[in-house]
């Protein structure tokens, strides 16, 4: 794996160098863009506005407009001089309890790995946070944007989950939501009785994507000029008149 940031982690007045690693991938089966009628292959440019000349990406900057049209140019310097200090630490500003945090905040997980003169204090840290059962809430600055997120265990690592800020996540409000008020207490009991029977010890191994092996059939019998027959059916809505017949049957159904 290819470190995709270098910098430390800031535990009190500890400093813990590290080096991060991205902790996740897609396996989504890989397909090219064609024109429609001669599966001609399209491919993104970059091009300029005024002339529609490719420009290589080494020629390409940044640059940020002001009064007059005028752009100032921006530099890798000129991020890392924002905040020298943001830009090479994850500042672990709070401990709370993990179930504190909402899932809807996690968005991209990260290895952080010590630097040969960090692995003490880093074991020190993933051990106190396993006594703890706390997380840290830390922020750093990366790729010209500043990024807050949960600092975790993962088996032995310590890990770096990205999280997104309160304004990057929707409101329900304008969802026309139910309420519960039109809901026995004897459908209530049903359905936890259903949960209580689904319930089991989450186990990561236990869910595989499979989408992408029935695609794969679809692919290969079209490429054999095959018909293809739908797999499934798409699922109706449930007759809210029939819903204690089907909690029955489910539950009847799972312990049979």
């Amino acid at each position: 794996m290819k470190a995709i940031w270098k910098g430390a982690i800031s535990f009190g007045l500890v400093n813990i160098p590290v080096k991060m690693y991205s902790a996740s991938e897609s396996n989504t089966l890989d397909l090219d863009m064609l024109r429609k009628g001669d599966h001609c292959p399209v491919h993104f440019k970059r091009v300029c506005e005024s002339d529609g000349k490719e420009i290589p990406y080494e020629d390409i900057v940044k640059g940020y407009k002001v009064k007059g049209g005028e752009y100032v140019i921006l530099d890798d310097k000129d991020f890392e001089n924002a905040n020298v200090e943001k830009t090479h630490r994850i500042d672990l500003i709070h401990f709370v309890n993990e179930t504190d945090v909402n899932s809807v905040f996690y968005e991209k997980p990260y290895f952080l790995e010590p630097e040969k003169s960090g692995v003490k204090p880093y074991a020190l840290l993933r051990e106190a946070i396993k006594k703890s059962k706390k997380v840290g809430i830390g922020k750093f600055v990366m790729k010209n944007r500043e990024h807050v997120g949960v600092i975790k265990l993962f088996n032995d690592a310590i890990i770096f989950n990205q999280m997104r800020f309160p304004d990057e996540v929707r409101s329900d409000s304008g969802l026309k939501l139910p309420s519960s008020n039109d809901l026995s207490a004897k459908e209530v009991e049903m359905a936890i009785t259903l949960i209580k029977q689904l319930s089991h010890k989450f186990t990561p191994k236990d869910y595989k994507d499979t989408y992408n092996e029935e695609l794969m059939k679809v692919i290969e019998l079209k490429a054999k000029g095959k018909k293809i027959k739908p797999s499934g059916k798409i699922p109706k809505p449930t007759n809210t008149k029939n819903l204690m017949t089907l909690l029955k049957a489910s539950i009847n159904k799972k312990a049979a």
